[in-house]
Formats: structure tokens, C-alpha cells, sequence
């Protein structure tokens, strides 16, 4: 009887003999149909598992049929090899990376959690990057959130990585009225809207530098806007009197800097 024997062509091992298994990984074994139909059985397929196979028949002039095996492996993200959330300063240039493993290898995209556009510089946005670095240069708090790098190669599921980017900046000032005038006896309210990262310490003061706190005569409220760094900062004073008329300043601070700006109360 002739005997049909199993290789693996790439690692130049021979795998089944017959009947009998060769090789010591416990995941291979061979089955016959009358002798005729040989199978072999490969279990809890590996990636190094993919190759050329080769069953040959020792006839006199042995016989030889190849098959080919392609292991496909879901993408996987390399934490330890790709970027973490990443704090910078405005301005400054950053690389985000991201390594993948699979088979076939992933391509990797890029897209902001938000869906907004991707700035790569100045001039230049695109709403997904594909490649495994993304560089961003000139950042600025526009371009602060999470980033998604995804990784994905027809082979399901896709996966992704979130990576936050802060960009620090020192606080600014925006006043809409410097110039607020308000009768005697009424409430009145000034607002400021200050934009810093991280998030300012924000307080009011007279023109003699007296912090003002929050009490019967002042009401003092702050309102986190759409974009968590801006701020609006109202002071309301209850029951104007002539001595409350004046200049009044609303001061932002945080480790990258402060600003002040000055209001004026007159009656009217």
C-alpha cells in the first residue's frame, strides 16, 4: 500500500507519515476515507500555521499536491507602542503614533471623537488621516479632544485607541461692555468671558485691588461655555449705591500665566 505523508513546506518539517503524526504539536492529526481520501487536521489555528502544505504519495515517481494556508488575524492595537494622551503647549508641534499587529497587516486611520476636521497645520485639514503617525504642527486649543487612532484590515472587528490632546495656554480676556451704566437702588451685572488651559482661577476685584466674595451685596456665578477652556464670569451687584460706582476687574489665572481686564460702573 502506497503512503501518503504531510510537510510543511516552509518549515521544511515533516508532519504525518500515514497514520502516524510526526510532529509534536499536539494541534495536528491526520484522518483517511478507505485510504483513499487523506485529510489533515490543523486545530485552534495560529498565525504560524500559515504556509505551504504538501501531501506526497511514495510512488515510483513520488506525487506531489501543494495546498496554500492563509491565517487571517483580527487587528490589535500595541498599547505599550503607541502614543498615550498627551499635554502641550499652544503652538508647539506633536507626533501621535499608533502600532497595530494583524494579518493581513492593518492600515491605520485617524479621526477626531468629535468629527470635526483634522487640522495637519495652518492650512491644511482633512476629516481622516491614514497612516501610522499623525503629525500636528502649530497646535493650537482648536485642536484640543480625543483623537481615534483605528485600526482595521478586512478582517472583523476594526478596533481603536482613544488618545486626548491638551494644548495649555495662558488665560485671555474678552469684556463686551467696559462700560456699564446703571441707576441707584438697582441690581446690576458685569460679565467677562475668559478662554485658558488649564482651567483659570477666576475672581473680581475693586480698582484698590479688594478681592469682592460672594455675600448680601455681590452675587458672583461662573458658567463653563461649549468648549470646556472658555468661561463666562458674572458679578452682580445688588442695590446700587453711590459708593458702588467705580472700576471693577475680573482676573484669570492659571500656571502658564494671568490677565486681568477692567470694567467701568457709572450711574446714570
Amino acid at each position: 500500500m502506497f503512503q501518503v505523508a504531510w510537510m510543511h513546506f516552509e518549515q521544511s518539517a515533516i508532519l504525518a507519515v500515514h497514520s502516524h503524526v510526526i510532529t509534536r504539536n499536539p494541534r495536528i492529526t491526520v484522518s483517511h476515507e478507505n485510504h483513499r481520501t487523506w485529510n489533515l487536521h490543523i486545530s485552534d489555528v495560529k498565525e504560524e500555521d500559515g504556509g505551504t502544505y504538501m501531501c506526497q504519495i511514495n510512488t515510483a515517481t513520488a506525487k506531489t499536491q501543494l495546498g496554500y494556508l492563509n491565517v487571517v488575524v483580527p487587528p490589535d492595537i500595541e498599547d505599550s507602542l503607541s502614543s498615550s494622551d498627551v499635554i502641550t503647549r499652544e503652538g508647539s508641534n506633536i507626533t501621535l503614533s499608533c502600532k497595530a499587529t494583524g494579518s493581513p497587516e492593518p492600515t491605520i486611520k485617524w479621526r477626531r471623537d468629535d468629527g470635526s476636521d483634522i487640522n495637519l497645520n495652518k492650512t491644511y485639514s482633512v476629516n481622516e488621516f491614514e497612516g501610522r503617525t499623525l503629525e500636528l504642527t502649530r497646535i493650537s486649543r482648536l485642536d484640543m479632544g480625543a483623537y481615534l487612532c483605528i485600526a482595521s484590515n478586512g478582517v472583523p472587528p476594526s478596533v481603536s485607541k482613544r488618545i486626548r490632546v491638551s494644548v495649555d495656554f495662558p488665560p485671555m480676556l474678552w469684556i463686551p461692555h467696559q462700560l456699564v451704566g446703571a441707576p441707584i437702588g438697582f441690581n446690576v451685572t458685569l460679565e467677562c468671558f475668559t478662554e485658558a488651559h488649564p482651567n483659570s482661577l477666576n475672581y473680581w476685584t475693586r480698582e484698590d485691588g479688594q478681592m469682592i466674595y460672594e455675600g448680601k451685596k455681590y452675587h458672583i456665578q461662573s458658567r463653563s461655555l461649549e468648549v470646556p477652556y472658555k468661561t463666562q464670569m458674572m458679578l452682580t451687584i445688588i442695590r446700587l449705591r453711590p459708593q458702588d460706582f467705580g472700576t471693577y476687574k475680573c482676573v484669570a489665572k492659571n500656571p502658564r500665566g494671568e490677565t486681568d481686564g477692567t470694567i467701568r460702573l457709572y450711574g446714570e
